[in-house]
């Protein structure tokens, strides 16, 4: 399940307020700043910074170079 094209516009990282990249194969929310990732159950983004997963730097690398492969930008403008 995918998130409403409305709702990415306007989706932000609770913590420092910026866009996210979102990869719909891994339901995954991703801030690539803080190296924090946020997940998506059944289509709602679970949005909490206390349940926010730190990513280590071989997962942002890799999410990195995926977003970059595949065309993924910010969920709005950086």
């Amino acid at each position: 399940m995918t998130l409403d094209a409305r709702l990415l516009e306007i989706l932000a990282c609770p913590i420092d307020k910026q866009g996210l990249l979102y990869f719909t194969d891994e339901n995954l929310l991703y801030n690539p700043r803080l190296q924090k990732g946020y997940r998506v159950h059944d289509g709602i983004p679970v949005m909490l910074p206390d349940e926010a997963l730190d990513m280590d730097g071989a997962e942002h690398d890799r999410l990195v170079a995926k977003a970059a492969t595949e065309g993924i930008t910010p969920t709005f403008g950086d």
